[in-house]
């Protein structure tokens, strides 16, 4: 019982982090966001939501596992949840430059941090637990988008 609750509460974590970060966005998406110029690979708005929402999952069932090997690895899955938690809290500053301040060149180079903190969390996890590791690569190829995206925008509205 306790694994399956560990993994619930990261789940509930994830989700609610993606919860909070959406406030500013989606205030922003019918005013400031839908002026801005886009690229021609720019998704339709409503993709979002579900795309976040599954990789929020996702990760958190990720985190869970993880976090289920704390009795055989302490000093691993310690430093493992220090990037998750780093990664995450990133994840949601991003949406605050980008949608909060209206800043894609700031929301530009802070996606990067978050791309390489991701990506460290893989490393960390996918040495705990391969399907941990492997259920981060969706979100990593997202995020991947995302920074090409963001960088876009900037650049378009310069």
């Amino acid at each position: 019982m306790q694994k399956i609750l560990r993994i619930a509460t990261v789940i509930l974590t994830c989700l609610a982090v993606g919860y909070i970060s959406s406030i500013v966005t989606r205030e922003n998406i019918p005013t400031w966001y839908a002026d801005l110029n886009k690229p021609f690979f720019n998704p339709p708005n409503w993709i979002f939501a579900p795309v976040w929402t599954l990789l929020y999952i996702m990760m958190g069932f990720a985190a869970g596992r993880v976090w289920n090997k704390i009795d055989s690895d302490e000093k691993n899955v310690k430093k493992a949840f220090l990037f998750f938690i780093i990664q995450l809290a990133l994840n949601a500053l991003w949406s605050y430059l980008f949608f909060g301040l209206r800043n894609p060149m700031l929301a530009s180079f802070e996606i990067i941090l978050l791309w390489l903190m991701i990506y460290e969390t893989y490393l960390q996890f996918k040495k705990l637990d391969k399907i941990s590791g492997y259920l981060l690569l969706p979100y990593l190829a997202w995020v991947s988008f995302a920074t090409v995206l963001t960088f876009s925008i900037w650049y378009l509205n310069r």
